[in-house]
């Protein structure tokens, strides 16, 4: 139900395209990072990242205020914050041990890996991306359970009380949430109970300051506030999502529910330049490849040669076109395949593929087609560090913008429509273009492989960066280049972020820019070295990260000793996050 009021939500590129403009990186100078003495939350919406601060200034630590920002999100951030999705969180604890909670999504039992083809072996449009049938069962609040039970100090009824008050009492919209709601519209109105919850009634579109107040999503946030996880996957909330899924073409069922199960894996570690990298591991691709792409470009003097130079857009793109070939061809679910992870961390494996990189030439991804041959950017990522030091990185998601449009009636919760994420026939593209191969097939219990990177960097064994965010199959390329904005080219974490970006990922063999983000004089250069560049203005795909820096905005602050303890920035991409601290 909606009233009238003010205030927050996310950008649209057409409604919001002018607004957007205006604080494009590329034609302004970024703002100063947020700084701040005991610790930092940065996320995409800012009522999620004061909640996550009060937290910390009630005595929780990051881990806690991670959970209380995940289930604020899902309130207030519905087009991709989340209790009817999944994610990641890379934990590094202030004793510098780290962990990574996998709360991804999972395949129904009844699902095939022909599911999605039809009787000539065709994928069908949208079967994967629309209604109950490109649901997979839900992970984030046995995620933020687990991670809250093992790792957290505050009590569940404490992290969940600020995701009850927005939902119960509502929230005011923003130009960037009443864009978000009018843009999605007509694919929400399709089913009856998104339809009264994210269309006005009035069939008016939604304004800034009208108020959204989703009384049924509070009402399964208390259930799971009294009862924990067991009313989520065992209780009332399951029994309607199965109700739903029966009467809607979908395969759900109740002991789908049942035997989810939150997997805590060690996370992908690598080093570059002298600082520590952990980050995410197998049903994730995101950390293997960034550390993978970054052991490639070790090898060159990547500072010396300059952001943005030819010869550097020449190097990353292709270290990304030889680790995007991996990615998509040899990563899946560590449960059902055989990850060569150890072989793609390898610096031996990177100098390999440096030897393939011919200077000024470059390289030809139908040359790399392996014998026999995921994500939307409706995802979101958030960044922490508390007062003694523990970082948390969570990056979850819905796939598509509010998943697969699809609330199941009296839970007020949107569902996911991740199962777009698997390979619905090895070697056709998916929405965005990726190739993928059988390691990603379809299988029941089985998770899709993911390009989600919550990052978390340490330095002489102390705290360093926390690095993530959302863009689909762009999320590596776009966590990647915010850590060599930082190590390789000295910006500040504000400028790393909001920095225009580039990115390759093997096939379509083209290398994708942000508007004004090469000159001319580059593009040409590029060209001439046997480049296809394509600009593209489509802002959402470009993601928006969350980043902190611990002891300066940059470097030069930082070997000063004169910098601020935690430096904080999110994405100008990003219309309604906040990054805050205290």
């Amino acid at each position: 139900m909606f009233h009238h009021c003010e205030q927050p939500g996310f950008a649209i590129a057409v409604a919001l395209s002018v607004a957007i403009s205006q604080v494009n990186p590329a034609l302004a100078a970024s703002s100063a990072p947020v700084e701040a003495e005991h610790g930092m939350v940065v996320s995409a919406h800012r009522l999620a990242t004061e909640a996550g601060v009060q937290v910390l200034k009630d005595g929780g630590n990051a881990v806690d205020a991670a959970v209380a920002v995940g289930y604020a999100l899902a309130v207030v951030y519905p087009e991709a914050g989340n209790i009817g999705g999944g994610g990641f969180m890379t934990i590094r604890m202030k004793d510098g041990k780290s962990t990574f909670i996998d709360f991804r999504e999972h395949a129904p039992l009844a699902a095939t890996r022909t599911m999605y083809l039809d009787k000539d072996g065709y994928p069908v449009a949208g079967a994967s991306l629309d209604g109950y049938l490109a649901v997979g069962v839900p992970g984030s609040v046995a995620g933020f359970e687990f991670a809250r039970e093992k790792y957290g100090k505050k009590s569940r009824q404490d992290l969940l009380a600020p995701a009850i008050t927005f939902a119960k009492g509502g929230f005011t919209l923003d130009q960037y949430g009443a864009a978000s709601l009018n843009q999605d519209r007509d694919r929400l109105a399709k089913d009856a109970a998104a339809k009264a919850i994210f269309v006005k009634g009035d069939g008016k579109p939604f304004e800034t300051g009208d108020k959204l107040v989703q009384v049924d999503l509070a009402g399964s946030l208390e259930e799971i506030s009294k009862h924990g996880v067991d009313a989520f996957y065992k209780g009332e909330i399951a029994d309607a999502i199965v109700k739903a899924s029966d009467h809607k073409n979908g395969i759900l069922k109740k002991a789908d529910f049942e035997q989810y199960a939150v997997r805590e894996h060690k996370p992908v570690e690598c080093s570059y330049r002298g600082y520590d990298i952990v980050s995410s591991p197998p049903p994730s691709s995101g950390g293997v490849i960034i550390c993978e792409i970054l052991n490639v470009l070790e090898g060159y003097p990547i500072s010396y040669l300059g952001y943005g130079s030819a010869e550097t857009v020449h190097l990353m793109v292709e270290a990304m076109r030889h680790a995007y070939v991996d990615r998509n061809t040899a990563l899946g679910d560590p449960d059902f395949v055989q990850n060569p992870v150890s072989k793609l961390l390898d610096k031996n494996y990177a100098a390999e593929i440096r030897k393939k990189i011919e200077p000024n030439v470059a390289g030809v991804s139908a040359a790399l087609m392996p014998k026999g041959m995921g994500e939307h950017t409706e995802t979101t990522h958030y960044s922490i560090i508390d007062d003694e030091g523990n970082a948390v990185a969570v990056t979850y998601t819905l796939n598509g913008s509010y998943g697969a449009g699809v609330v199941a009636d009296g839970t007020g919760i949107l569902l996911n429509n991740e199962m777009d994420d698997f390979t619905s026939k090895p070697g056709t593209p998916n929405l965005f273009g990726l190739v993928q191969g059988e390691a990603n097939a379809i299988e029941p219990k089985k998770a899709p492989l993911s390009s989600m990177s919550p990052t978390v960097i340490s330095k002489d064994g102390k705290p360093f960066m926390v690095i993530g965010s959302p863009g689909g199959s762009r999320i590596i390329t776009i966590t990647l280049e915010a850590i060599m904005n930082v190590i390789d080219h000295g910006m500040d974490i504000q400028e790393a972020i909001d920095a225009p970006r580039v990115h390759h990922q093997w096939l379509p063999d083209n290398v994708i820019v942000e508007p004004y983000g090469l000159s001319p004089d580059t593009m040409k250069i590029l060209a001439g070295m046997g480049y296809k560049v394509q600009n593209d203005p489509n802002w959402l795909q470009w993601g928006q990260a969350a980043g902190i820096i611990v002891g300066g905005k940059n470097l030069a602050e930082i070997s000063a000793g004169k910098g601020a303890r935690y430096n904080g920035a999110v994405d100008s991409r990003a219309g309604a996050g906040l990054a805050q601290g205290y």
